[in-house]
C-alpha cells in the first residue's frame, strides 16, 4: 500500500491523489499509433472507369427583368415594351420556370404593380423578386 511520506514518525495515511502520468503516456502513444496507421488502412479499389464526353448542365433559372417607371411605362430587360408584350413574354417563358425581378419606381401606382403580379401568376410564374436599393 502506498503512503504519503517517507518519515517514520507520524500517522501513516494512504496517498489520496491519483497518478495520471502513466495514463497520459499511454493515451499519447495510442494517438501516435492511430495517426500513423489510419492512412495505411485506407485502400482504394482500382477501377477502370469508362471515358465519355458530355456537356455541362446549366441549372441557372431564366430571369425576366421588368421595370415600371412613374409614368406607368414598362421596360422588359431594359427595352420599353407595351403591356401586351409583357403578358406574351410571361406566357412564352412560363414552361422554363422563370424568375421575375420586378423593379418599380417609388411613385408607381400600386394598381400597376398588382396588375403585373396578377399577370405573372396567371402565366404560372411562381418566383417573383422585388428589387430594391439599400436604405441609407
Amino acid at each position: 500500500m502506498s503512503f504519503g511520506s517517507f518519515s517514520e514518525g507520524g500517522v501513516a495515511q494512504p496517498m489520496a491523489e491519483i497518478n495520471t502520468t502513466p495514463l497520459v503516456d499511454v493515451m499519447l502513444v495510442l494517438l501516435i499509433i492511430f495517426i500513423i496507421t489510419i492512412p495505411v488502412l485506407h485502400q482504394a479499389v482500382p477501377i477502370d472507369l469508362p471515358q465519355v464526353s458530355s456537356q455541362k448542365v446549366e441549372d441557372k433559372p431564366l430571369v425576366i427583368q421588368l421595370a415600371l417607371d412613374t409614368n406607368g411605362l414598362y421596360y422588359l430587360d431594359g427595352a420599353p415594351v407595351h403591356r401586351s408584350e409583357v403578358e406574351s413574354r410571361f406566357a412564352a417563358t412560363a414552361g422554363r420556370n422563370p424568375e421575375l425581378h420586378l423593379r418599380a419606381d417609388r411613385a408607381t401606382r400600386y394598381e400597376k404593380v398588382a396588375d403585373i403580379l396578377a399577370a405573372a401568376q396567371k402565366a404560372g410564374i411562381n418566383r417573383i423578386a422585388f428589387v430594391t436599393e439599400p436604405g441609407r
